[in-house]
C-alpha cells in the first residue's frame, strides 16, 4: 500500500521487453527491443527527468514552488512537466516549431509554460538547439527558477542504469546494444549497467546522417526529434562506444511506420533510427546472439507530422 500511496512516479520503468518477429533477416542475430511507451508520459525520459530532477531536491537546488526550466525537443520536458506535476513544481520550457506539436499539447496539459523558439523551416540544426538553450538560460536568472540544463547535468545518466538492469533481466543475456544520441545520458546509463554483466557487450551509437558530427562529419539538418543536436553532447564519451551507426530522416520514419504495421509497435522517429541500426548489426551477428535497442516512445508523439499523417 506505501508504494501506491507515493503516486504516480513509482509507474516509471519496469517496461515491457519484446523480440522482433518479422523484420530482422533470417540466421540473423535475435532483436529484442525495450518498450519505453509504458512509462506515465508514453517515454523513456521519465527515468531521466525523475533522477535529475529527485537528485536536485535532495541537494536543496530545487524547493516545493520552484520553477523547472529546461530547453527540450519536447520529450524530456513532456516528462519534466509529469515529474513537477507530481512533485508540486512550477514548469518552464523552451520549444520549437521544428519539433511535433503533440509534444507542445501535452507539456501544456501537464501545466507547463512555453516559450517559443522559431526554427528555420521546420528543421533541427545546431543553430535552433543553441538558441533554445541561450534562451532558457536566460530565463532561469528568475528567483526561484531551477536549470535543469539537461546536455549538462550529470544526474541523468543514473536514471537509465535501471535501463540496462532490466534489459539484462529480461533478455537473459545481450551482446550488442544499439542506441540512438541525443544528451547520451541514456546509453552510457544503459551502457553502465550492462557491461558489468557482459565485458564484452560491443555498444552502438546511431545519429542522424544528415547530421553525423560523432561520426566526425559536419553538421547538418534533420528531422529526427530527440537526437542529433547538431555538435557533441558535453556528456558524450566516445571511448567507451565500439561503432557508429548513422540512419537518414527518411529510413528511420519508414522504419517506424514498418513497426507499426508488421510488429504491431507504435513508436516516434527515433525509435525507427534506432530499429534501422539494430537490424543491420543484427544481420552481421549469429543467431545465438541478442541485440537490444529501445522504442524511445510512443508514436501517438507523432500523429501530426509526416511520420504517420
Amino acid at each position: 500500500m506505501a508504494s501506491v500511496e507515493r503516486g504516480v512516479l513509482q509507474a516509471i520503468g519496469n517496461t515491457p521487453l519484446i523480440a522482433l518477429r518479422r523484420l530482422p533477416q533470417a540466421g540473423g542475430a535475435r532483436v529484442v527491443v525495450k518498450l519505453e511507451s509504458a512509462n506515465p508520459t508514453g517515454s523513456m525520459k521519465d527515468r531521466v527527468a525523475r533522477a535529475m530532477i529527485e537528485a536536485a531536491i535532495e541537494a536543496r537546488r530545487l524547493a516545493p514552488g520552484d520553477t523547472v526550466v529546461e530547453y527540450t525537443a519536447g520529450t524530456t520536458g513532456i516528462s519534466l512537466a509529469l515529474v513537477c506535476a507530481a512533485l508540486g513544481l512550477k514548469a518552464h520550457f523552451v520549444f520549437s516549431n521544428a519539433f511535433s506539436e503533440d509534444k507542445r499539447h501535452t507539456m501544456r496539459a501537464y501545466g507547463a509554460t512555453i516559450t517559443d523558439v522559431p526554427s528555420e523551416g521546420g528543421r533541427i540544426t545546431e543553430k535552433l538547439i543553441k538558441s533554445l538553450i541561450s534562451t532558457a538560460a536566460e530565463l532561469c536568472r528568475q528567483p526561484h527558477h531551477w536549470y535543469c540544463d539537461q546536455l549538462n547535468n550529470r544526474d541523468g545518466e543514473a536514471g537509465y542504469h535501471a535501463l540496462g538492469e532490466e534489459l539484462w533481466a529480461q533478455a537473459g543475456s545481450v551482446d550488442a546494444f544499439v542506441h540512438s544520441v541525443g544528451t547520451a545520458h541514456s546509453l552510457h546509463g544503459s551502457t553502465h549497467t550492462l557491461r558489468r554483466h557482459n565485458p564484452r557487450l560491443r555498444v552502438i551509437a546511431v545519429e542522424p546522417a544528415e547530421s553525423p558530427v560523432l561520426s566526425g562529419g559536419a553538421t547538418g539538418a534533420h528531422n529526427i526529434d530527440g537526437i542529433g543536436i547538431g555538435f557533441v553532447p558535453p556528456l558524450w564519451r566516445r571511448a567507451e562506444v565500439d561503432e557508429i551507426l548513422t540512419v537518414t530522416t527518411a529510413d528511420a520514419k519508414a522504419m517506424a511506420r514498418r513497426l507499426a504495421r508488421e510488429e504491431a509497435i507504435f513508436a516516434g522517429t527515433s525509435s525507427g533510427a534506432n530499429v534501422v541500426a539494430a537490424l543491420a548489426v543484427a544481420a552481421r551477428l549469429p543467431s545465438s546472439a541478442t541485440v537490444a535497442t529501445i522504442a524511445v516512445d510512443s508514436g501517438l508523439r507523432y500523429l501530426s507530422t509526416d511520420v504517420y499523417r
